[in-house]
């Protein structure tokens, strides 16, 4: 019963100096507010900064997940020395073959492979144009690319064992899937499927359309990732009709090249087999194309960069917010070290009263974090205020600005802002407990 009487006791005192410190903010609310002002602003920053930052680096990431981390990317690239004997040759002949694409497969780890021809067409459609991104390719490459239909279907095997399987051009199937903006620009007012669309002179139906997706930064045949602007066909129909070789003109120049495939994606089997394989399609390649006219990417080691840079990033701008909230415990220290002065007469009376050391120093600490964590529950709805709202006002304008809120930073940053309440409120509170009660009564 001793020990509950004196816990009592002990809180019953706590509950009063908290009382007391609360009414001494209360008579000083500019004071207070201007002192808490630097914990607002560094709680919002360490929640804003990190849920910004979050946002761009789960963006990054995301690139290069749909990429796959368990895929091998082979593409074509036209070597430097290409450009000077294309001047006499006019065609560019460079690149994967049909060959590199057979010899892949005899790795037992590659469970899937997904060959590309990509090039730039005028893809037409009564009065409406626009140049997209012709991409011949099979029906696994919706799987590994991840690819979401807004209407229809992709491809399908059967687009390509129909073609494979009759010599005749006429049984070719003129089949074709739309990116999302090409199907808005050729169909304004209309639902594509069905509907024909000319490509080389030749129509295609159109049997569905991709959903609106974002841009990757991976490079492909002839640019980024783009893929609202593609338009997919069987790749054996696109072997068909437009052959190994492709034209094109621009001011004051034509030329072509001569290109089988652009892209090979291999899928392996075990992540663990991945940088593996990925040396042996080097050395394959070396062997086989002395003039190096091809580049290997695996988005594995990419992805693991790419997180090792988010952790160091992430660290970085805890630092960077770690300093408001110092800033602020500094502004704190500051204000209660002139506190303790004007109030060294009120301190006098309360120790002449009866009113221990102890007891001045909780008061002051309790006033510290009393402000912090005041701060930083305001400083946490205005942080919640920026990461919701300036990408709600940035889709006015069209702009797109990535904010993933990290709910860490909010509890981190209100534990954070009462730590730098003890932390600076400590000197203060020391200081306040030490005077002399016959001198702090004789302080004018």
């Amino acid at each position: 019963m001793a020990g509950d009487s004196s816990f009592g006791v002990f809180w019953e005192k706590v509950r009063r100096d908290f009382v007391l410190a609360v009414k001494s903010l209360w008579l000083h609310k500019l004071r207070a507010a201007l002192s808490v002002l630097g914990i607002v602003i560094g709680t919002a920053a360490v929640i804003s900064l990190m849920a910004f930052g979050e946002g761009n680096m789960q963006d990054a990431l995301e690139d290069i997940r749909r990429m796959g981390a368990t895929n091998i990317i082979i593409r074509s690239v036209k070597p430097s020395e290409e450009s000077v004997s294309q001047r006499t040759s006019f065609i560019a002949n460079y690149g994967l073959t049909y060959g590199d694409f057979e010899r892949f497969q005899v790795y037992d780890s590659v469970v899937g492979s997904v060959p590309m021809r990509i090039f730039e067409q005028k893809v037409r459609r009564l009065e409406h144009s626009l140049t997209g991104r012709v991409v011949g390719t099979t029906a696994d490459y919706q799987k590994v690319n991840q690819i979401k239909m807004a209407l229809g279907r992709f491809l399908m095997d059967a687009d390509e064992s129909e073609a494979e399987a009759v010599g005749d051009d006429s049984a070719l199937r003129n089949v074709v899937v739309l990116g999302s903006t090409v199907a808005e620009t050729l169909f304004p007012f209309e639902n594509p499927l069905g509907k024909s669309i000319v490509l080389n002179n030749h129509h295609f139906v159109v049997v569905g359309v991709l959903a609106d997706r974002m841009p990757t930064g991976a490079s492909g045949a002839t640019g980024g990732e783009v893929f609202n602007r593609d338009v997919y066909i069987p790749l054996s129909t696109c072997r068909a009709r437009y052959g190994s070789r492709v034209f094109f003109r621009t001011a004051g120049q034509r030329g072509g090249e001569q290109v089988e495939l652009h892209q090979i994606t291999l899928t392996i089997a075990d992540m663990d087999h991945v940088r593996g394989v990925g040396e042996a399609v080097r050395d394959l390649l070396e062997r086989t194309h002395p003039k190096k006219d091809w580049t290997v990417t695996i988005p594995l080691d990419r992805l693991e960069e790419a997180e090792r840079a988010r952790a160091r990033g992430t660290l970085m701008l805890v630092m960077i917010a770690g300093i408001s909230l110092l800033v602020g415990g500094i502004g704190i220290m500051n204000i209660m070290v002139a506190t303790v002065t004007e109030r060294t007469r009120e301190i006098g009376i309360r120790r002449a009263l009866g009113a221990k050391r102890r007891d001045i120093t909780i008061q002051f600490l309790i006033e510290a974090v009393v402000q912090t964590t005041l701060g930083g529950m305001i400083g946490v709805l205005m942080g919640l205020a920026v990461v919701f709202g300036v990408p709600f006002v940035a889709g006015w304008f069209d702009w797109v600005i990535p904010a993933k809120l990290h709910v860490l930073s909010i509890f981190l940053s209100v534990a954070v802002s009462i730590f730098v309440g003890v932390l600076f409120g400590w000197y203060p509170a020391l200081r306040a407990s030490s005077l002399d009660p016959i001198e702090a009564l004789r302080h004018e």
